[in-house]
């Protein structure tokens, strides 16, 4: 059984605030030594960058705050501490709202369409079959995030990825989308292994060019 992302995303909040909490003395005042501090600072960028992703508001708003920590003064590492949790504490009432699924799209379709250019810019210069194969292979990627949304578990009983034709099946069956996408998907996931295993002639610049298009209008809406 796998863990929502949402819930991963909780947890690592969740577990940055206890561990803020070890930094307080017996009458809730934070009197741990610098290191622990150091810790904490670490732990709750790390989560505010995995919920928000890097160029968030959050994520600057915290990088913004951890720079203004001065060397030794106690009060600074406090109100440091305390505008962290103060972040994190915005951004799981964000996700307890549902507003980040959108932050969390647009981060997911950004990076997705980054890939996917390049795989563009490769067939445009005839590179069809590297083409192929970035561009196949970050589609596997985002099925995998797929799987994060809908509740189907990316992983066999023992633990190890399932392959791709599986997670498309399975998210059919999940209801991520029906079955002339997943017909779509498993030509897509073909010619991605057509290249990748050197079955250059399987394939033509237009069926990748196609590939491309199919998977960048896919993206776009699921």
């Amino acid at each position: 059984m796998t863990i929502s992302l949402d819930g991963n995303l909780v947890k690592q909040i969740d577990d940055a605030f206890k561990f803020a909490e070890t930094l307080k003395d017996d009458e809730g005042m934070y009197k741990a030594p610098r290191a622990s501090f150091e810790t904490f600072f670490t732990k709750a960028l790390a989560a505010v960058i995995r919920a928000t992703g890097e160029s968030s508001v959050y994520a600057e708003e915290a990088r913004y705050t951890l720079n203004l920590r001065n060397a030794e003064r106690r009060t600074d590492l406090t109100r440091i501490a305390e505008t962290l949790i103060g972040i994190m504490d915005t951004i799981k009432t964000a996700i307890a709202e549902g507003f980040l699924d959108s932050v969390s799209d647009v981060i997911h379709g950004t990076v997705f369409a980054d890939f996917l250019e390049m795989a563009q810019h490769l067939l445009d210069n005839g590179y069809k079959d590297a083409a192929a194969v970035i561009a196949g292979s970050s589609f596997e990627s985002h099925l995998r995030y797929l799987c994060s949304k809908h509740g189907v578990d990316p992983d066999t009983p023992d633990g190890k990825p399932k392959k791709a034709d599986r997670i498309n099946a399975d998210l059919t069956k999940a209801g991520a989308y029906d079955k002339s996408q997943q017909k779509h998907v498993t030509a897509w996931l073909g010619t991605r292994n057509d290249a990748a295993h050197g079955d250059y002639g399987k394939y033509t610049d237009v069926i990748v060019g196609n590939m491309i298009s199919g998977i960048r209008h896919f993206i776009a809406t699921s």
